[in-house]
């Protein structure tokens, strides 16, 4: 049978042959900056320090498992990404990788707008105190509850995704006497080179209307006829965990090719066009992200020279970062509760969390970086796979990793690059409590998502 036909998934039981693996690191103690957060080091007795406070306090005072949220990483990256593109441009922080109040203010204090792509989402936003009129939101299938709610609060746009969703806002609109601006979201057959999961540009898929076909143009002529709409733009996303720029020069080619048939055709030249988000992040040492500033300049220099050939005057762009600026900037703190060793396989480290809270490894293959954090070792490099504790033989949080053979039980393991999706995708899987959300900066730490309770879980079950 082959591996991708297997009714556990297409990496069940997985053992590749000896010398797959890379050479284990020359040093398991160092820490790649590339993965890590910027305030992360080892202090001089060999404990890693997240703002200056040890992982062993952190731990102590807060628990494990537990998300660690380096603050001064997250708004410096919100500023290089706003200075990147500056002021004739806007950056909007895709919501659905982190959310929280506390991620609103910053993200306001630094001048970043904010995507949302559920009611939930949009109360977070509006609670923290975020200006409606810098918030965009998403979604294939928007309720009219969800419509409602943000047409009242007067979102600065909301991203259209079918037909029906044009007359659904439209009527909105109308019926409490505004006029909704809005982008349509078109499906522009560039599919990035990413997991099938998660790329979403080509056809086959469920959001947005396709270019091929003409359902985009046809979009756009029921918008324009329709009072209660004000089409600002179009909107195009073509993927996740993107690491050049090349997918988007197709896309950016094709949405200013329907720009220019919508000027043709209703003498219209929309001002606005969002090239999405998924720029990717080190996950690990291979991975090679691009910084803001060179995917500014390159969006710019694209849509420009596009703009350029079609005879059109240059839209505001938007782009629409999440992982890459809340991606980097958390790490997963653990505690080792067994080790089992499988002589001429590998070392099975169960650790105290798991797929509950970090589901991205067995729901995409995610692969992730691990170092023992609690200490300094000597000891040589052993084949490890760090698992969680649930009843899944797929609870795998990091599938293939080198950690010091004499790791033990109590050892304290962290996983970087774990602030995106992981929180905003956590569950209760056998009735696990999802961790905490721990700030930290200049040496303090507070929490700004409690972690959940026996109470919590019994509150909502009503018998």
């Amino acid at each position: 049978m082959s591996r991708s036909a297997h009714p556990a998934g297409p990496r069940y039981a997985d053992v590749l042959p000896e010398g797959h693996y890379a050479a284990p690191p020359a040093d398991l103690n160092a820490l790649d900056p590339k993965v890590w957060s910027r305030t992360v080091v080892r202090d001089e007795h060999g404990v890693v320090t997240l703002g200056g406070i040890p992982v062993t306090r952190l731990a102590e005072e807060f628990g494990t498992p537990a998300y660690f949220l380096d603050e001064t990483d997250f708004r410096a990256r919100c500023r290089a990404w706003r200075d990147a593109f500056g002021t004739d441009a806007d950056v909007f922080y895709a919501g659905k990788a982190f959310l929280s109040r506390a991620v609103v203010r910053w993200l306001h204090e630094e001048g970043l707008n904010l995507d949302v792509c559920s009611a939930g989402e949009l109360a977070t936003a509006l609670a923290a105190g975020m200006p409606a009129e810098r918030i965009a939101l998403h979604g294939n299938n928007k309720s009219t509850e969800e419509i409602t709610r943000a047409v009242e609060a007067g979102v600065g746009r909301i991203v259209l995704d079918s037909f029906q969703e044009i007359v659904r806002v439209a009527h909105i609109a109308e019926r409490l006497g505004k006029r909704q601006r809005v982008q349509i979201r078109i499906t522009v057959g560039v599919e990035a080179h990413t997991h099938e999961f998660i790329a979403t540009a080509h056809e086959d898929q469920k959001f947005g209307l396709a270019l091929a076909g003409g359902q985009a143009a046809e979009g756009v002529r029921r918008a324009l006829k329709l009072d209660g709409l004000e089409l600002v733009g179009i909107h195009s996303h073509i993927g996740s965990q993107i690491f050049d720029t090349s997918g988007f020069e197709v896309a950016a080619h094709r949405v200013v090719g329907l720009l220019a048939q919508i000027r043709d055709e209703h003498g219209v030249e929309l001002p606005e066009i969002d090239l999405g988000g998924g720029l990717g992040i080190a996950y690990t040492s291979d991975d090679d992200p691009r910084e803001p500033q060179e995917i500014a300049t390159a969006l710019r220099e694209i849509v420009t020279r596009e703009c350029a050939a079609a005879g059109l005057a240059v839209p505001r762009i938007s782009v629409e970062p999440g992982r890459a600026i809340v991606g980097p900037t958390a790490f997963t703190l653990y505690e080792v509760g067994t080790v089992k060793e499988l002589p001429g396989l590998r070392t099975y480290v169960s650790v105290d969390g798991g797929m509950s809270d970090n589901i991205r490894t067995a729901l995409y293959d995610a692969e992730y970086s691990v170092a023992l954090v609690s200490r300094t070792s000597a000891a040589a490099p052993m084949l490890s796979r760090v698992v969680g504790k649930h009843c899944e033989s797929g609870d795998i949080v990091v599938r293939d990793a080198f950690l010091p053979a004499d790791l033990a039980p109590g050892d304290l393991l962290a996983v970087p690059a774990t602030g995106a999706y992981c929180r905003s995708m956590a569950s209760n899987y056998n009735h696990a409590l999802r961790p905490p959300v721990v700030a930290v900066a200049d040496g303090a730490a507070r929490v700004i998502v409690r972690r959940e309770t026996e109470e919590d879980l019994l509150r909502l079950d009503v018998g």
